[in-house]
Parts: structure tokens; C-alpha cells; sequence
């Protein structure tokens, strides 16, 4: 009987799972729409640009493609007996994962030296496998990473601290060993939205910008910003030259007069009360005295753009308010082109915008401005027409149909540039500007070419009034953070009239297409991207669909306190006074002689950091802000600008309470 016992107990063991021969599941097998990617979408058995995947000339038929900064992380929790561990938080759930096993490499198709990346293998919290720096060109390194008792399995990879320029990445030959169920890609729980500035009364408020620049002898538009309840009565001291106020709308409108500063009293009634503040109109100055605000259609319709679409954002502009918030600019992206220009040489539109003039006159018929796009090489990035060689056709044709603003992308003129010299670099931008100078209207001028050269030391001197610091912005944590909290290099170079732009805004649905998805940035990434951008006095261009806005968003964007920051007339730009682990401090000197500051959580200590291993969100920090820090001394006033409240007055410190990748952002006065 004992022999028995002793057999059907070995049978037992012999049984049990870890006698049970591993089963393999490939990487691209699991649900990659999980694998977060710092540009475009992480794609199974394909590059993140649709291609094979090849890795130092080698073409290898398993694997996933993505691009720095990427996460994923995958469950190995038995979910046999009932609810998984990622929804519950549960240690004591068993663990099925037996082995890791791929090779990694940059791909080919990045055909760029400046491609480089890190891949890290984590284990519940703890990093099992790195790769070292990897660069473009590298032969794949091997992971073969042991997962035994490991619950919770993340891939990460990094952009090995040179920004994710061109890094496009590979797990190769990518597959998972396990026993019983299978592992499965888990998603990172989503925090709940939260508002945190308080609702506008009713009375009349004017809003930023206090100054405006114009160019005399043009014509001249600007819809006075005011909040409160409509309708409103306009009227205004000392409007110089013909210009006129239409005094229900407030819309100033009619020819720009002389050089000078002219300074006019503003004053708005309704039946709540009424309040008065002085515009600076200078004339002769330059444009775009204070960075751009505005919306763009690429981060939400890419080459999908219309009139339909252009039309309805103008409509938002005024239906949710933001035109009341100093919001102003109507940009068309690339996609409006005709595949031809006319017989006299002239660029014409595509189907999709049948007639341009009716559409700048709709946009400027709310006191709004119409911008556009085009390159000049001999085609834009989405492959339209750009204006090589009829540039100044072009300018007077954009003059014609009553464009404001214009965004000049480099893309092909790369193969048309001899080198790529200071010279090169600076000619197209050169000859654009002594156009648009010329033009019968004022048109801001907006370079784009990615911070090719270090643009922000002469941007302003080929005549841009904004110019791209960096690569093109997604909704990721990596990309917004990694662009944002390193332009301090560039903070010299800022004032008025001329702005670097470290991209677009990705608060809201997004996509760059047809197909939109809400921002995959956390609401405490949102409001640390606006708080940033402001602090930054970045041009502020909305990316999103802004007829599917929400009450979140909407918050983000009329925040009267944080846009003013951004609108300061004196134009500083923010510069990191202290940067330490996880947390940064920006500090920015503002007209009034007070001063705005960012406290910002990264938690970029680690890889493991990027990942919420447990339920209940990632931890809030203490953060001390320090007078020393700011070569500040004495007692301040501080207060919170989110929440549009004083916190009380310090004498050399100020602590606060920051949530993960969240911001406190708070303004020193005396």
C-alpha cells in the first residue's frame, strides 16, 4: 500500500507544470497594438514603416518592428482560476513563463548614422537582459533571457539618450516559452482625466496677447480675446489710422498705419459688468510679437485635410470658446495641392479645397487668421506639389486667396541642396523671406526643417518668425518629453518675433489621418505638455479633431493664467535651473518682474520606471523647490496657475506634491 502511495506521488510531480514540455508563442503573435512606439505603430513581422525586416542586410521573417522609445509589457499570470493579476494587482498569482529568447537590432530602412537605441529585458521590476547601445549598421545582438517565477515581462526600448531620431527597431526571431495558458500583452492601466482650473465667471475678461505686431500699408485683422457671457459690447480709445472695431464682434480690421507704437485702451461691457485693458499695436516691428496660437491639421487629418474640415475648425474656434482664449490661426497642412500647376505656372488646390479665397474669407470673417503649407524643394513631404523654382508665383498666389501665415517644410529640397552647409541650409529659407516681405499682405513665416544646422541661431535672420528645433512630435510620453526638456540649448535665441517651435501640440484625438484616437499621453503628460510649451513660449498649435473636444481638453487649452505665461510680451524662454534624478525645475522671467515655474516629475531614473507594474497608479513625489535655485532670495507670493490660486507666501523654499510625469506649475511674485 505504501509502494502506491509513494508511486501516485511521483506521478503527482511528474505531472505537475514544470514537468510539462515549455509551448512557444512568437513575439508578433500577441496582441502587438500593446507595444507602445515613440513614432508611428509598432507592427508585426513588419518595420514600423510597413517593410521587411532587415538588420545589417540580413532579411529575417519573424519579429516585430517598432521605434524608440517602446514599451510592452506581458502577463504570465494563470488566469485559469479567475481575474489576471494586471487588473487585480495580485502577487500570489503563478507565474507560467519559462523563456525570452530574440535577437535586436536597428533596421535598415532607418538608413541614418543617427539611429541608435538601447533594448532592455525587465522582469517584475528588475532588468534581466540589456543590450548595450546599439547604432545603425550593428549586426542583431542575441537576449536568450531565463523568466522562471517571473509575472510580469516588459520590453523596453530606449533611444540611448540621443532623442528617437530615426530609430527604428527590431525584436527578430522574438518568441516566448511558457507552460499551461498563454501569455498576453497587457495594456497600461488609463488614469482617470481630472480638471484642475476653476470655471470662468460670467463677467468679461480680456484675455492674452497685451501686444500685436503688423506691417503698415497691409491689411490688418485681430479678434480682441474675451471670455464671459454673450452678447458683448466693444469699444476702443485711440485706434490709429483707419482702423475700425466692429464693437458686437470685436474684430478690429482695416490698413495698418505707420511705423510706431500706438497704445489702445480696450473696454468690453455685458450684462454682468465691464472691464478695460490697453493693446500695444506696433507697427514696423515684425509679425508674431508673441508666439503663434493656433490649430494645425496635420496631427489629426494628415493628407486627409479638406474644406469641410478647415471649416469646422474655424466653427470650433468660436463654438467652444478658444477663439476667446487668444486662439487665432487656421493652419492647413500638406495635402491641398493640385497634382499640377495651370498653364501660366500657377499652384492651384485639389478637389478637396475647390475654392481657397472662399475659404480664407469664411475663416476671416470670424476675426480668424488662414495659414498654409509647402516646401521648397520640388515636392512636400507627402509627395504635392511644393514651389521650387515658382516661389514667388506662389506668394502671390497665396496673397491672392488671403493666406496669413505659411509653413515651409524642407523635405525635398534635401536632394536639391549642394551640401549641407550653413549656406545651403539657409538659401531656400532666404529667398522665401525677401517674398514674403514683398507680398501685398502680412504672412508669419514658419521654417521647417527639423533644427537642421542648430535653425534656432539664425532662424531669425533668414526672416522666420518660428523655426522647428527637432524631428516631428508624437503622443508618447518619450517623444513630447524627449523633445521638450531639451530645449534649453535653444532659450537664448527666443524674443519677440522670433520663436523655436519644439513642434505641434498632441493633447485631444489624434492620428494623422482619417483614423483618430484620443492622445496616448496620460492627463498628467497633458498638462505637463502644455505647462512646458508655454513655459518654452513655444507657438501653441492644437493638433487635435477639435469638433470631438472634451471638457478635459478643452481645460487644457483656456487656462487664461498658463496661456499668458506663453503670450508674455516680454519673450523669455524658459531655461532648466535644476535637473536632478526623476524631477526638473524651469524657470522663466516674466514682463511683470515674477517669475513662472515648472516643477516637473520625469521618473526617467530607469527603464523599469516607464512600466505601472501595480495596480493603483504610479507614485506622486516631493519635490522642493529652492530660492537659491532660481537666484531668487527673499519672501514670494506663490501661485498655483493650473488651479488659478495663491498658495500662501514662502521665505526661501516651496514643497510640493508632484504627480508622475506631472507638473506643478506655480508663479513667484513679490
Amino acid at each position: 500500500m505504501k509502494h502506491l502511495f509513494y508511486l501516485a506521488a511521483i506521478l503527482l510531480v511528474l505531472s505537475s507544470c514544470q514537468f510539462i514540455p515549455p509551448k512557444k508563442i512568437w513575439l508578433h503573435d500577441l496582441d502587438i497594438s500593446m507595444m507602445e512606439a515613440g513614432w508611428g505603430i509598432s507592427r508585426s513581422k513588419l518595420t514600423v514603416d510597413s517593410n521587411q525586416l532587415i538588420v545589417a542586410g540580413k532579411v529575417y521573417e519573424n519579429g516585430v518592428g517598432t521605434h524608440a522609445i517602446s514599451k510592452m509589457m506581458i502577463d504570465f499570470c494563470d488566469r485559469s482560476g479567475g481575474t489576471s493579476s494586471a487588473a487585480t494587482g495580485n502577487k500570489s498569482c503563478p507565474s507560467k513563463a519559462v523563456r525570452f529568447s530574440a535577437l535586436v537590432g536597428i533596421d535598415d530602412e532607418a538608413n541614418n548614422e543617427r539611429a541608435s537605441a538601447e533594448f532592455f529585458v525587465i522582469g517584475d521590476q528588475q532588468i534581466l537582459w540589456r543590450s548595450g547601445v546599439m547604432k545603425f549598421g550593428d549586426p542583431p545582438r542575441k537576449a536568450d533571457v531565463k523568466l522562471e517565477g517571473v509575472k510580469k515581462l516588459a520590453l523596453y526600448v530606449s533611444e540611448a539618450g540621443d532623442f528617437n531620431y530615426y530609430d527604428h527597431t527590431d525584436w527578430l526571431e522574438a518568441f516566448i516559452e511558457y507552460r499551461k495558458e498563454s501569455p498576453v500583452a497587457i495594456s497600461q492601466p488609463v488614469p482617470v482625466a481630472y480638471i484642475l482650473t476653476p470655471s470662468a465667471g460670467e463677467g468679461p475678461r480680456i484675455n492674452s496677447p497685451t501686444v500685436y505686431g503688423a506691417t503698415p500699408g497691409k491689411p490688418f485683422l485681430f479678434r480682441i480675446p474675451v471670455s464671459g457671457r454673450r452678447p458683448m459690447n466693444f469699444s476702443a480709445q485711440n485706434l490709429p489710422g483707419t482702423l475700425d472695431l466692429d464693437v458686437a464682434d470685436g474684430i478690429i480690421s482695416g490698413t495698418v498705419p505707420d511705423s510706431g507704437t500706438y497704445v489702445v485702451n480696450i473696454t468690453v461691457k455685458n450684462a454682468i459688468g465691464e472691464v478695460s485693458r490697453d493693446l500695444k499695436i506696433v507697427t514696423g516691428q515684425g509679425l508674431a510679437l508673441t508666439p503663434p496660437m493656433g490649430w494645425n491639421s496635420w496631427n489629426c487629418w494628415g493628407l486627409s485635410v479638406d474644406d469641410a474640415k478647415v471649416r469646422a475648425a474655424a466653427d470650433a474656434f468660436i463654438s467652444s470658446g478658444l477663439a476667446d482664449h487668444g486662439w487665432s490661426y487656421i493652419n492647413i497642412d500638406d495635402g491641398w495641392e493640385a497634382p499640377e500647376r495651370n498653364n501660366k505656372g500657377e499652384i492651384t488646390t485639389n478637389e478637396k479645397f475647390p475654392d481657397m479665397k472662399s475659404l480664407s474669407g469664411y475663416v476671416h470673417s470670424h476675426g480668424l487668421k488662414l495659414g498654409i503649407y509647402s516646401s521648397p524643394g520640388p515636392l512636400t513631404c507627402g509627395g504635392f506639389l511644393g514651389s521650387y523654382e515658382h516661389e514667388k508665383q506662389d506668394v502671390k498666389t497665396w496673397s491672392d486667396w488671403g493666406i496669413d501665415y505659411l509653413k515651409y517644410d524642407w523635405c525635398s529640397y534635401g536632394k536639391i541642396a549642394l551640401n549641407d552647409s550653413l549656406d545651403e541650409l539657409q538659401k531656400p529659407y532666404l529667398l522665401m523671406d525677401k517674398l514674403l516681405e514683398d507680398a501685398p499682405r502680412d504672412i508669419v513665416y514658419s521654417l521647417c526643417q527639423y533644427g537642421m544646422g542648430n535653425v534656432w541661431e539664425w532662424g531669425r535672420e533668414v526672416g522666420g518668425n518660428l523655426w522647428r528645433t527637432t524631428g516631428d512630435i508624437t503622443d508618447t510620453w518619450e517623444s513630447m518629453a524627449g523633445i521638450g526638456f531639451t530645449q534649453d540649448k535653444c532659450s537664448p535665441y527666443a524674443t519677440p518675433g522670433g520663436w523655436n517651435d519644439p513642434d505641434m501640440l498632441v493633447v485631444g484625438k489624434v492620428g494623422w489621418g482619417p483614423n483618430l484616437h484620443p492622445s496616448k499621453l496620460t492627463p498628467d503628460e497633458q498638462y505637463t505638455h502644455i505647462s512646458l510649451w508655454c513655459l518654452l513660449s513655444a507657438p501653441l498649435l492644437i493638433g487635435c479633431d477639435l469638433s470631438q473636444l472634451d471638457e478635459f481638453t478643452l481645460n487644457l487649452l483656456t487656462n487664461d493664467e498658463v496661456l499668458a505665461v506663453n503670450q508674455d510680451e516680454l519673450g523669455r524662454q524658459a531655461v532648466c535651473m535644476k535637473r536632478d534624478s526623476g524631477y526638473e525645475i524651469w524657470s522663466k522671467t516674466l514682463s511683470d518682474g515674477s517669475v513662472a515655474v515648472g516643477i516637473f516629475n520625469t521618473g526617467l531614473g530607469s527603464p523599469v520606471d516607464g512600466f505601472n507594474w501595480e495596480a493603483g497608479g504610479m507614485p506622486t513625489k516631493s519635490i522642493t523647490l529652492n530660492w537659491e535655485d532660481l537666484g531668487l532670495s527673499g519672501v514670494y507670493t506663490v501661485r498655483d496657475l493650473w488651479r488659478q490660486k495663491d498658495i500662501g507666501q514662502f521665505g526661501s523654499v516651496y514643497t510640493a506634491e508632484v504627480p508622475y510625469h506631472g507638473v506643478v506649475l506655480v508663479k513667484l511674485s513679490r
